[in-house]
């Protein structure tokens, strides 16, 4: 699998990287992208065509979603539309919400069933695009809320934590992950409310305690520090641990696991 960061910014855009999304390729897989927060649109331009993409939501809070519209634009009216219906993973409510938002009068709900074949995730069961297997767990965040265990046939795995706290789920998913890509959203602090975002000490115990491979901190606010939040994953884990940027490319291959003594 090769992973490129189309953008990486918390919450919101930041003045440099779009909000959150990812794209992620293998052989015999159509091309998946995680998350469509604002800017990943032209952010996706730069290498594939939109229209070829396969969509996969964790939640629909704005900074993960409200590109989406863009993308109901390219497949409605560009002079050379691709083909067929693009499909598209997410939480239950995903084709009312997104619909919403592209509506053209307010208290309407968009019909997007014309270019977007909408489906729901179901906690825990696998869903397969090609060469690529997908495990959503839901996690601890306010809305409905998934991460997701990337698995290739030659069984590398991609783990993502999506936006969470602390959970249970978050550590199965990360358990012995070639790299994983979990949020750090603040530093570390009794005062942060819980079931909301990580710190990078909890993103760096998550990553030491479950034995992964590569650490990759992401959806960090432009009013958090990046280099806090890295030297507080730093001093929990020993292993490789890095901020992502904007297209950035990462290859996700079997590594020898962490030692858990």
């Amino acid at each position: 699998m090769r992973v490129t960061v189309l953008g990486c910014s918390g919450s919101v855009t930041g003045p440099d990287s779009p909000a959150s999304g990812y794209l992620i390729r293998a052989e015999n897989s159509p091309p998946l992208v995680l998350d469509f927060g604002g800017g990943v649109l032209g952010a996706l331009q730069r290498f594939i065509d939109p229209g070829d993409a396969t969509i996969l939501l964790s939640h629909l809070h704005a900074d993960h979603c409200l590109d989406i519209p863009g993308l109901l634009v390219w497949r409605r009216y560009h002079p050379d539309p691709p083909e067929g219906k693009a499909l598209a993973y997410g939480p239950t409510d995903t084709a009312m919400r997104i619909g919403a938002a592209s509506s053209e009068i307010g208290g309407h709900i968009d019909d997007i069933s014309d270019v977007l074949d909408v489906r729901a995730w179901e906690d825990g069961q696998a869903v397969t695009f090609g060469d690529i297997t997908v495990l959503p767990r839901r996690v601890f965040h306010p809305p409905e809320s998934y991460g997701f265990r990337f698995t290739s046939s030659t069984g590398a795995v991609f783990a993502s934590s999506g936006d969470t706290g602390v959970c249970d789920a978050v550590y199965e998913l990360a358990d012995r992950a070639d790299v994983f890509l979990c949020e750090a959203s603040w530093t570390h602090s009794p005062d942060r409310p819980v079931g909301v975002h990580l710190s990078g000490t909890e993103a760096g115990r998550i990553a030491r305690e479950a034995g992964v491979g590569q650490l990759l901190l992401t959806h960090v606010p432009p009013w958090t520090p990046r280099e806090a939040v890295l030297a507080e994953a730093q001093a929990e884990f020993d292993g490789p641990v890095r901020l992502v940027a904007p297209n950035e490319h990462f290859q996700v291959a079997q590594v020898a696991p962490a030692d858990l003594s």
